[in-house]
């Protein structure tokens, strides 16, 4: 399948999620810290829509040029909506083709595989990752060395290792753990350790 194939399964599939909600879970916290059901839903169909250009600079000059600020107030604004109306966007927004600036579709089905679960750990929601889909999030979050995302320098030194599939990543001490389980732990969620093990666990959790 084509990118933004997988990325529009992978909203809808949320979107699937979000509709069975009760008020009280859209107000649950996520493994994002501050961010409830309904801001990191918010955060997604801001990052879904298209931003202009005029918009977005006001945005980041409205937050100091700070991108976690911004983000921050995005998600919060959006996640303010009354929840029809936030799901309404969500749903609508499955399809749309719009990447910010330096971002690639491979980029957005990463994030938003990695934000579904945020929501549904903590719901006890879990589901069935697409393997193709979770395969391509999986290398394209071992690769990233940003700051904003410094997945390279979590998992420097470790083999990381998939026992539900053919993957792995590195070399070193061994992580071991299913595929989303290690997809999380590379982007720093430290509620994916206890699913994880193999004697460069450790080494893994001092990082996150």
């Amino acid at each position: 399948m084509e990118t933004w194939d997988l990325v529009a399964a992978e909203r809808n599939d949320l979107a699937d999620l979000l509709e069975t909600l009760s008020e009280q879970q859209w107000n649950t916290e996520t493994l994002c810290e501050g961010w409830k059901v309904r801001d990191l839903t918010g955060h997604l169909v801001e990052g879904a829509e298209k931003l202009k250009w005029g918009r977005l600079i006001g945005a980041m000059v409205k937050s100091g040029f700070r991108i976690n600020v911004m983000l921050d107030r995005g998600a919060r604004e959006m996640g303010a909506l009354p929840t029809p109306d936030l799901m309404k966007r969500m749903r609508e927004s499955a399809g749309y083709q719009f990447t910010a600036p330096g971002v690639k579709p491979i980029g957005m089905l990463a994030e938003t595989v990695t934000h579904s679960q945020d929501i549904r750990r903590p719901l006890g929601k879990p589901r069935q990752i697409p393997e193709e889909t979770l395969r391509i999030s999986l290398d394209y979050m071992a690769a990233q060395g940003a700051s904003v995302l410094p997945n390279k320098k979590r998992i420097a030194g470790l083999k990381l290792q998939a026992t539900d599939l053919d993957w792995t990543h590195g070399d070193g001490s061994v992580v071991t753990g299913s595929g989303e389980a290690l997809l999380m732990a590379i982007a720093g969620r430290k509620a994916a350790l206890t699913d994880l093990g193999g004697e460069g666990e450790d080494t893994l959790a001092s990082r996150l």
